[in-house]
């Protein structure tokens, strides 16, 4: 009997509420609606750490970002640590991982995966552009984010990345294979051929983007507020469009339009990789997986991008599509990216390795039960910067606040306790206020929930060998 293949769609910065399949279309994603009515999906679906490289470095690893040191954008993985392609162990699989890595050299083949195509810096992708006749714009020999946001569909990174796909899928018809599609898009500058995919009208904000700004909430957040909002009155004048932060309602309206532009991109090249398994007839021989590394706040809260613990930017889509599977079904439960590689490892009949700190919820997905289980996350210090001359704290408080480090559960129940060690705490009663608009840290009456959430964030510390002091 054939060994399944496995795909991975991997998408950078979108947002869970993305794929929508009610029949409203109030996003444009028929591909991935079709592939979700096949799936299972994960409808609380979490992120390890709400930042690019401590996420991937999860989802590969199968380690928390406390373990893998990958707790910041620009650290590499440890060359010690096994990912996905080594831990799979199995040389009738052909492992192939295209487009962003952002764990170190993205040109290089890396960590046992046997083809390499890359999209990001001097790249197969820039190489590609160049033999078209387009012209670097950086002085290292690469095309810039903006240059790249500007080109038409046939040239996009979605397409190439799709047309190489489509090659390996050809290619290796009658091998076992594990294939990585890793997108940079819907990732800022919101900016695309499909700015105008979805009507202005017909894009809806968040009830914290119309809404006051909320004060009872970290200094570190707020201080991320005032600086890209002074950034976006800046860019106003520097830019034709706002691409990465807006002030206003209108401007973030505009923003998640060309937003959900770049996520109908990927729903187009991804519809066009299961074709291509489709036409091979290797659609029912094949597992699909579809998340992204975390979400975006497109002006929820009045802050753009990742980083912070609201819901908007630390939960994900997550699909699951086994072989030959037919109908959906919807896990309600709270689910982590700390699983995902057992998860996989599982599936393709591995064991899971000593190093994974998840568990396999391979049961979930043939329609078993599992008991839910609380879902935890972390923060550590990244790079952050502040407006100059901001009035909002003594300098000594705000050094504190940017170097702060969180550490976060979500209960089955469905509170999150956010505990830091140099800013202010937050809890959520996620089924009472879904905006996450009232913080009950300070409530007296929620001691008894604090000190259990406490406890369980102590106890997850005790046993994945977290020393932060809370």
């Amino acid at each position: 009997m054939r060994k399944p293949n496995l795909i991975v769609f991997l998408t950078d910065q979108q947002r869970a509420d993305t794929i929508v399949c009610d029949g409203s279309g109030k996003v444009h994603v028929p591909n991935l609606c079709k592939l979700a009515s096949e799936s299972v999906i994960f409808e609380r679906a979490y992120v390890t750490q709400p930042l690019c490289v401590p996420s991937r470095a999860s989802l590969l690893t199968g380690m928390w970002p406390h373990q893998t040191g990958c707790t910041r954008n620009g650290i590499p993985l440890d060359p010690r640590l096994r990912t996905v392609a080594e831990l799979i162990g199995d040389d009738d699989y052909h492992p192939a991982y295209m487009g962003k890595w952002q764990l170190g050299d993205e040109t290089k083949r890396q960590r046992g995966f046997r083809d390499w195509i890359s999209t990001e810096g001097v790249s197969d992708y820039s190489g590609f552009l160049s033999s078209k006749g387009y012209t670097p714009d950086k002085p290292n020999g690469s095309f810039s984010e903006r240059l790249i946001s500007q080109l038409s569909l046939d040239i996009s990174k979605p397409r190439f990345l799709e047309e190489h796909a489509c090659e390996f899928i050809e290619k290796h018809r009658r091998d076992p294979f594990v294939l990585f599609v890793s997108f940079v898009e819907p990732h800022s500058p919101y900016n695309g051929p499909l700015n105008l995919e979805h009507a202005l009208e017909d894009v809806e904000l968040d009830a914290t983007a119309v809404a006051p700004a909320n004060d009872n909430v970290p200094l570190r957040y707020k201080l991320m507020r005032e600086w890209q909002q002074a950034e976006a009155v800046l860019d106003r004048k520097r830019l034709p469009n706002l691409f990465f932060f807006g002030v206003t309602p209108d401007e973030y309206r505009a923003m998640k339009q060309r937003y959900l532009g770049l996520v109908t991109m990927v729903d187009r090249s991804v519809g066009g990789i299961l074709s291509c398994l489709e036409r091979v007839e290797l659609l029912d021989e094949t597992m699909v997986v579809h998340t992204s590394d975390h979400g975006d706040m497109l002006g929820a809260h009045h802050l753009f991008g990742k980083e912070v613990m609201f819901e908007e930017a630390v939960r994900v889509p997550y699909l699951v599509r086994l072989p030959r599977q037919r109908q959906s079904l919807r896990v309600p439960q709270p689910v982590s990216h700390i699983d995902f590689l057992p998860t996989l490892l599982d599936l393709l009949g591995k064991p899971k390795p000593n190093e994974c700190a998840g568990n396999s919820f391979a049961p979930l997905l043939h329609g078993e039960s599992m008991p839910p289980g609380n879902v935890f996350m972390e923060w550590s210090p990244n790079r952050f910067k502040v407006m100059k001359g901001t009035k909002l704290a003594p300098r000594r408080t705000i050094k504190r606040a940017m170097n702060e480090s969180t550490r976060a559960v979500i209960s089955s129940a469905g509170w999150k306790l956010c505990l830091r060690d140099q800013d202010l705490n937050e809890l959520y009663n996620l089924q009472a206020d879904p905006f996450e608009a009232h913080n009950l840290y300070y409530r007296r009456e929620y001691r008894a929930i604090i000190e259990q959430g406490r406890r369980d964030i102590l106890s997850w510390q005790r046993t994945t060998g977290d020393a932060l002091k809370l």
